[in-house]
């Protein structure tokens, strides 16, 4: 089954608990954390993701777009996150593998997020600890960007490691996630899709998550 994940990211802050029960009958909430370091922008933080948790019992994918993640992770999974997915090109990968130690350590889900110049078998040395993979179709950092076609290679290339070496493990894809989209992405593999505008800029948002599910 195709799981959709919508991103608050494209939500309004400022009624953000409203928003978040607009999707309720989607399978995950993607929360972006981005630091202005690893990506030029900004979002959230900790206090945040409490107040999220507070509010719904939605599972809370976090994904951390933040330089050297391991010191983050703890604060993140008490914080009431489901999954936490780091960057493989935000540390070293002696680094990054301890990012897992301490999610496991927490008892939280695991995935590594690969940036679209990150090549697919940078998950290999991970690959079998891991409960996702998280592939970037666009630059990470802000919302609304187009989706980047030539990624389909890197979803199938992932999808192929994962098959072959750790089977239960999901595959999921962010960036330009739309109705005209979706289908390529689930085609090359993926099963788990984050959407923000194509979720959020709808009318109908139960109506929206069920096309993106097609």
């Amino acid at each position: 089954m195709i799981k959709i994940a919508p991103s608050i990211l494209s939500a309004d802050f400022a009624n953000l608990e409203r928003d978040i029960k607009k999707v309720s009958s989607a399978d995950y909430l993607h929360v972006d954390v981005m630091d202005g370091a690893f990506v030029p922008n900004i979002t959230i933080g900790v206090p945040v993701v409490q107040s999220i948790r507070r509010c719904t019992d939605m599972f809370l994918d976090v994904h951390l777009m933040v330089e050297k993640p391991a010191r983050y992770v703890e604060a993140f999974a008490r914080a009431g996150a489901g999954l936490l997915s780091v960057h493989l090109e935000a540390d070293h990968p002696v680094r990054i593998a301890e990012a897992l130690n301490i999610m496991e350590d927490c008892g939280v889900k695991k995935a590594v997020a690969l940036r679209p110049i990150t090549k697919a078998e940078a998950v290999l040395p991970y690959i079998d600890r891991l409960d996702m993979v998280l592939v970037m179709t666009v630059e990470p950092g802000f919302g609304g960007q187009a989706f980047m076609e030539e990624q389909l290679d890197t979803i199938r290339r992932v999808r192929a490691i994962i098959d072959r070496y750790n089977p239960a493990c999901e595959l999921e894809v962010d960036g330009g996630v739309s109705p005209k989209t979706a289908p390529l992405v689930t085609q090359a593999g993926a099963n788990v899709l984050v959407a923000g505008s194509a979720v959020y800029g709808s009318a109908d948002i139960p109506g929206a998550i069920r096309a993106l599910r097609g």
